[in-house]
């Protein structure tokens, strides 16, 4: 399926942004911007089920193949975050980003993936006053984009999720150079689960004292942790 994409600026060198579960390509509002200040074309998509893209079947590879299908290939930079993380290590063979960067990586869950289905598919109708007050840190836009995010978001997406996490995602290395960088802490990348990720070939840093929107909790130790990566 070809997706909805938003693209920034008009540079020589390509940098392509994958959101995760529930969001969109709005979520990127600050660091679309930033990139292409460095001298980037960003294109940022909207996931199968999530903004302005199509409905249809979900599940891991068939997000994969979307990015194949939509973005150009041989990006300088690809930054996947969370579910968009999972699904741009599927991809990212055929992509063939010069560098990839996976924010907080959903490959594995070690929580019920059932209730956390639940869990997101409870959150679409979310109020504001529920969404500032589990994201102090966030800015009032980007309430108003999460807010904006849920509504065109489809919950069909997370019923995918005990089929997708039946099996590990974690990839057995890595393909291109890449980075790791995960929440502090993070429980999607757990110590243990770092360690085994530089035995497989990513560089994983931390970024002290974020939660899991790390770009949006804290913009400027997120920018600050892809120094060299940019």
């Amino acid at each position: 399926m070809k997706l909805h994409t938003r693209e920034w600026g008009t540079g020589d060198r390509v940098a392509v942004l994958v959101h995760g579960i529930m969001s969109d390509h709005r979520t990127w509002r600050r660091v679309a911007p930033a990139l292409a200040d460095q001298g980037y074309r960003v294109v940022a998509v909207d996931l199968r089920g999530h903004g302005a893209s199509g409905r249809g079947e979900y599940g891991a590879e068939v997000w994969a193949d979307d990015l194949v299908e939509t973005l150009p290939k041989g990006p300088e930079l690809a930054i996947g975050h969370s579910l968009g993380a999972m699904a741009l290590s599927l991809a990212v063979d055929r992509l063939a980003p010069a560098r990839a960067v996976y924010c907080d990586p959903a490959w594995e869950l070690r929580a019920d993936a059932d209730l956390v289905a639940r869990t997101f598919i409870d959150a679409k109708h979310a109020p504001r006053s529920a969404i500032a007050g589990f994201n102090p840190c966030w800015e009032q836009a980007d309430v108003d984009i999460e807010l904006a995010t849920l509504a065109a978001w489809d919950p069909a997406t997370a019923q995918a999720l005990p089929d997708i996490y039946a099996v590990s995602r974690t990839p057995a290395r890595a393909k291109v150079p890449s980075l790791v960088l995960r929440a502090d802490p993070s429980t999607l990348v757990p110590p243990d689960m770092a360690g085994e990720l530089t035995r497989r070939g990513f560089e994983v840093r931390t970024v002290p004292g974020v939660g899991h929107t790390l770009y949006r909790n804290d913009f400027e130790g997120f920018m600050a942790a892809l120094d060299g990566w940019t």
